[in-house]
């Protein structure tokens, strides 16, 4: 795979849905190709509103540094190497649930964020995700 597909992020939008039920928690799930532009928004019934943005950001936030959020996170704590970067390219989100999307080759095709549970469950769902890729 080049590119992300309709398809591909269909498909791993319904895995991380699934995932989500299966924890009991509501999640929105926002899907992002290489140039951090949205493919694919799904919010499960009764998601919380305030992470429909947390799920996007966190996406973008993982393609545009070709990273897991929480390790972009970890790195921007007070007196870290890029203390204060989430005030950056209109607001990136440092904390777990965004990861990249790899192809087959290596390349970062795009990224998934999920918001709507703890970070822990967060993360757990994303993982979902990319498994379905």
């Amino acid at each position: 795979m080049s590119a992300l597909t309709l398809e591909a992020a269909d498909r791993i939008a319904a895995a991380g849905r699934k995932a989500a039920a299966e924890n009991g928690t509501a999640m929105n799930i926002a899907i992002v190709d290489g140039g951090g532009h949205l493919v694919y928004f799904s919010r499960m019934d009764q998601a919380w509103l305030g992470s429909i943005d947390l799920a996007l950001k966190k996406a973008k936030t993982s393609v545009l540094f070709c990273m897991p959020s929480s390790v972009l996170g970890e790195m921007s704590q007070p007196g870290g190497p890029v203390y204060g970067i989430e005030w950056s390219n209109d607001g990136l989100v440092s904390f777990g649930g965004g990861l990249p999307l790899t192809a087959v080759d290596g390349s970062i095709v795009g990224a998934v964020g999920v918001s709507g549970g703890t970070a822990e469950q967060d993360v757990q769902i994303a993982q979902a995700c990319v498994q379905a890729l």
